[in-house]
């Protein structure tokens, strides 16, 4: 069994995977636009960490420039209850 944090652990897999889930299909300059401070390398690096595990998917479509868009896959949208979890827990403790 896979261990949770190698899966979502770090800052970036975190927002990308929170883009995804609750704001759908994006294109990687979107999701570079909507994540501020991350690299393209960085952004590439990890996109393929979270599509190789399963939680991303992609899709190329043969055009020039290729268009490619990114989608969180059923197994990432079982994290959603999580990523709610986690906010509740940001909100109620943000203050101290």
């Amino acid at each position: 069994m896979p261990d949770i944090a190698k899966l979502i652990g770090g800052k970036w897999k975190l927002i990308i995977l929170q883009i995804l889930i609750f704001h759908g299909m994006k294109r990687f300059n979107e999701l570079r636009r909507k994540i501020d401070g991350i690299t393209q390398t960085m952004l590439t690096s990890q996109l393929r960490a979270l599509e190789k595990d399963g939680l991303v998917s992609r899709k190329i479509y043969p055009e020039v420039p290729p268009r490619v868009e990114y989608t969180a896959t059923k197994k990432a949208i079982a994290l959603s209850r999580m990523f709610k979890e986690m906010h509740n827990w940001w909100i109620k403790y943000e203050s101290e």
